[in-house]
């Protein structure tokens, strides 16, 4: 009699174990998802990251709000990703300059990026471009490779910031040409841009989103793209590689990251939304329109390409020599 009680208790505890399970994850998400764009307004980051929330939000009903946190380079918008609850409520456009190319410029920042942050979706990639101000002197990238050569250090460009990937382009394409120009340093892309059409600087290095919207009015003329290929956003400017200068290849990236610790499902979903989006002509549209190329990767894809392009820049930013002031 005992044995049997037992085993009917033992029955009635199985039976009874689904309703003491634990409760399934809340739905996600629970509340807005904040974007931080670590750029002020008006530049390439800044385009595509309110691109991305307008996009998340009239596809799935949420509430994506894009956010604003310049500063140092874009770092310190990362760093408030970094600290913030790991429930992917709190994510951050991230790209080459604040998250490969700053940690080797800012010696003390508190965080790591390929430790502190989860890569959660790739957006777009793009060439920069090295442009003037339609009414320049300069008419091709020969123009500005002869003049260079008579003048040294006499021809100026502006670039968004000191240490940036766009100012390290312009760097590489001075070693590749071996010429000698003078960096004008902005803080940001706008400045930087209205400087150029006034005539202020000789050229512009800049990220094709940040330059489009002048290039189509017809107020600043392109002189050549750095990727190996043509942009399809402007097909009949050269590349740099076209231009003489074999195997000259610097682009930059877009992409998504939340903190580190934030739910491998929470990161499927916003990656499984986000390359949704990529796949449909209007958002292919958007991002060409911008300059930029659309690229879906998986999340473990996204996490090797910051971690091998963390370690290749790290010489690339000694060798030019860049400080922070």
């Amino acid at each position: 009699m005992i044995r049997q009680l037992l085993s009917f208790t033992a029955l009635a505890l199985a039976m009874g174990a689904p309703a003491h399970a634990q409760a399934p994850a809340p739905a996600f998400p629970s509340k807005p998802i904040r974007l931080i764009v670590p750029f002020p307004p008006g530049g390439g980051t800044d385009i595509l990251s309110r691109l991305v929330a307008t996009k998340l939000t009239e596809a799935n009903k949420w509430t994506v709000v894009a956010d604003n946190k310049a500063g140092a380079g874009g770092t310190i918008g990362i760093g408030e990703a970094v600290k913030a609850a790991p429930t992917g409520h709190d994510i951050v456009m991230g790209q080459k300059d604040n998250l490969v190319i700053g940690p080797w410029l800012y010696k003390n920042l508190p965080w790591d990026p390929t430790k502190d942050l989860t890569a959660v979706a790739h957006v777009a990639y793009t060439p920069v471009i090295i442009a003037t101000s339609a009414n320049s002197r300069f008419k091709t990238l020969a123009d500005v490779i002869t003049a260079a050569r008579a003048e040294p250090g006499k021809i100026t460009y502006g670039s968004p910031g000191n240490g940036t990937s766009i100012h390290l382009a312009g760097d590489l394409f001075e070693k590749a040409a071996g010429i000698k120009l003078s960096h004008i340093p902005y803080k940001g892309s706008n400045p930087a841009m209205m400087d150029a059409l006034a005539g202020n600087v000789d050229l512009l290095v800049s990220s094709v989103p940040s330059a489009m919207g002048q290039i189509k009015a017809g107020k600043l003329r392109p002189l050549a793209v750095t990727s190996a290929k043509r942009s399809s956003s402007l097909p009949d400017v050269p590349t740099v590689a076209e231009s003489g200068f074999k195997d000259f290849d610097v682009s930059t990236w877009y992409g998504l990251f939340a903190p580190a610790g934030t739910p491998p499902a929470v990161v499927a979903t916003l990656n499984a939304e986000v390359n949704k989006l990529l796949a449909t002509a209007d958002m292919k549209a958007a991002i060409h329109a911008q300059g930029a190329e659309p690229q879906a990767l998986t999340p473990a894809q996204f996490d090797s390409l910051l971690k091998s392009d963390h370690a290749k820049w790290k010489g690339i930013v000694e060798a030019s020599g860049a400080k922070i002031e």
